[in-house]
């Protein structure tokens, strides 16, 4: 008979449709040649391409009743005379190179070129990537069927064995099985990324008072037993302390993916978002003040808002301000995380809008007093 496709898969002859689709999820991933290196890539891939092909015939009820009654190599070279019978076409000793069911039924189907000695073709396999990705971007979960002609399609873009975007997924252009890496996703030889990492942005308020954040994660879960994979969705709770920097990690153990390698680490990148007023600078504030130049010349009174809700004023009445003068109010800048109570410092960077235009006695004026 050739190859044993259903111990390939690993499922008995009464296998059931839904059978097919779990085994073949769970030896898919298993020994996808992208996820080995080395000398074990060649046998990866070897094992990759077997189990598509068994999947493929038995997944498609004419192939596999072909492969049922007459064996691989019928499957795919055609019948001889001596099987379809003494009354097969062809005459004595010449290959029939159709398919005999019962009831005087041919099975044919066409492949990429006509068989030779006859006007029926042989199955030829499908690019097992090509099946790989059509079972597992099916959110239907749905079988890929080989029928008469070639492949059902889903409405999907495919991509064909040769193609560039041989890996392309169907819904985006991305690399699915790179996704599924970097994801975490183990062959049970210790490859499996330990971590995910998620960005959650949050404002420079939050980081200055401290907030209590929600983020909805998705895991995905390997049933080891039938290769299903499951999804289920969580809400994390990130309790942001009052002087976190941009880049602080928080961790969140085992709350990953498990996709046959232990659960991952969820790990939450903080990120701080652009605030219109203000700049941090490690733990200091800096914001800029315009002024007019006669605020400029002669003093100014400003109140600043802070970013827990008050409402300080600075003032100068005994000095001139130059453009480009820096002021520094001591305390009223970001707080230390690993120092309770302490702040850093306000830094107030000053410009000065000078007129756009003096009248004749406006003039006259400056250059009396100036």
């Amino acid at each position: 008979m050739g190859k044993d496709y259903y111990s390939i898969l690993g499922v008995d002859k009464s296998a059931s449709e839904d059978d097919l689709k779990k085994a073949y999820r769970k030896m898919a991933l298993k020994w996808h040649p992208d996820r080995h290196k080395g000398s074990d890539k060649d046998l990866a891939d070897s094992k990759f391409k077997e189990i598509s092909e068994a999947f493929e015939v038995l997944s498609d009820k004419q192939k596999r009743t072909i492969y049922d009654q007459y064996g691989e190599e019928a499957l795919k070279n055609g019948i001889p005379q001596s099987s379809a019978g003494p009354g097969g076409p062809g005459g004595s000793g010449t290959p029939f190179f159709g398919f005999p069911g019962g009831s005087g039924t041919t099975f044919s189907f066409s492949s990429s070129g006509g068989m030779p000695g006859g006007s029926f073709g042989g199955f030829t396999p499908s690019n097992p990537e090509d099946i790989f990705q059509q079972i597992f971007m099916d959110g239907a979960g749905g079988i890929f069927m080989g029928g008469a002609g070639g492949s059902k399609k889903s409405g999907r873009s495919r991509a064909h064995p040769g193609s560039s975007h041989m890996h392309q997924s169907m819904n985006g252009g991305t690399d699915f099985m790179s996704q599924f890496s970097s994801a975490g996703a183990g062959n049970g030889s210790g490859n499996q990324s330990k971590e995910i990492e998620k960005t959650l942005p949050v404002t420079l308020k939050d980081l200055y008072t401290g907030a209590s954040k929600k983020l909805k994660v998705t895991r995905r879960i390997m049933e080891n037993s039938s290769g299903q994979l499951n999804t289920s969705e969580k809400i994390l709770q990130i309790d942001i302390k009052p002087g976190w920097k941009s880049g602080t990690k928080v961790r969140f153990s085992g709350e990953g993916d498990n996709l046959g390698n232990g659960p991952q680490d969820i790990v939450i990148l903080i990120n701080e978002k652009p605030d219109s007023t203000f700049k941090r600078s490690n733990n200091d504030l800096v914001m800029n003040m315009e002024l007019s130049l006669l605020e400029a010349l002669t003093g100014y009174k400003k109140p600043i808002h802070t970013l827990d809700g008050r409402t300080i004023e600075i003032e100068n009445k005994s000095s001139i301000v130059h453009p480009g003068k820096e002021v520094r109010v001591a305390g009223e800048g970001m707080p230390i995380s690993k120092t309770p109570g302490k702040k850093g410092d306000l830094i107030i960077n000053f410009s000065v809008k000078f007129p756009t235009y003096l009248t004749d006695i406006q003039k006259t004026k400056l250059k009396e007093i100036l």
